[in-house]
This record gives structure tokens, C-alpha cells and sequence, in this order.
């Protein structure tokens, strides 16, 4: 989803907006891609760190092992500095976002229905060869029909 780098300046974009715990960082970035995608607390919660301690970010308050953050003025030179990367990486998220289905939710609702048939049938059991080459000549029809529309 992200390039080298690229999370850092999302994250600060982000905080430039207003100030946010992780967890609304988190829920910032999944919908920014329609809902389709929520990075891991094991990614954000350490890029902030990283953003604090290079003086990008800071943190603004901190409550009940909450900590609020906040951009810096270094931090904002640095977004001003990258803002071409950045751009791209917002274009890259609202393609996504657009790709995810958001437009149409019933494309949306049959995509997730598709996965689900497939995690169902997967936790019955293990697959045979021919159950395995069935599933995947049921995908590959689809694609071949989806890309000809």
C-alpha cells in the first residue's frame, strides 16, 4: 500500500489537519482507502515514535497511556519539502479508495461476498488437487469476464 517513506508523509499530512492519537491515525488512513484497508497498530504506533524522535511530530498531551500527537514546525518543512512524494502517495490511496468499490457498494458487497465463500470453504477442510484447480478455473473465468466488460 505504501512506498519508502511514504507512510511517514500520509501520517504527518494527517497531523498537519489537527492532532491525533494513533488510533485515530489508524481509522484516518482506512478511510482514505474506502474502508478496504487499516494498517496495523505494529506499523503506525512505531512510525510515530520515529516520527517524534526525528522532531517531526510531537506529542501535545497524553492521558490514560493515550498520547496525542501533533506536526512540528520541522515536521511541516518536511511535508512542504516532500510534498511531490506525498501527492503521489495521496493519489495512490484515492485509487485505492476508488478501486476498493466505494462508488458502487454493491460491487463492494460481492467482492466480500466472494472472499467469504472462499475462507468458508477453506475452514471445512483441506482441498483436494481437483477441488483446488476447480476454485481456482472459477476465479480465473470471472477475472477473464470482469476484464471484458
Amino acid at each position: 500500500m505504501f512506498e519508502q517513506g511514504s507512510l511517514r508523509l500520509v501520517i504527518l499530512n494527517l497531523l498537519q489537519e489537527k492532532p491525533r492519537h494513533g488510533y485515530e491515525v489508524i481509522k484516518a488512513i482506512e478511510e482514505l482507502v474506502g474502508g478496504d484497508y487499516s494498517p496495523s497498530p505494529g506499523v503506525i504506533y512505531p512510525t510515530l515514535t520515529l516520527l517524534e524522535e526525528l522532531g517531526y511530530a510531537a506529542i501535545e498531551a497524553e492521558a490514560g497511556g493515550k498520547k496525542l500527537y501533533r506536526l512540528t514546525p520541522e515536521g511541516a518543512a518536511f511535508l512542504a519539502a516532500n510534498s511531490e512524494a506525498l501527492n503521489l502517495a495521496l493519489q495512490r490511496l484515492e485509487a485505492a479508495q476508488r478501486a476498493s468499490g466505494s462508488s458502487a457498494p454493491e460491487l463492494k458487497r460481492a467482492m466480500v461476498n466472494f472472499r467469504m465463500a472462499i475462507h468458508t470453504r477453506l475452514e471445512k477442510g483441506e482441498l483436494t488437487q481437483e477441488q483446488i484447480h476447480a476454485i481456482v478455473d472459477a476465479i480465473d473465468l470471472a477475472a477473464v469476464k470482469i476484464e471484458r466488460v
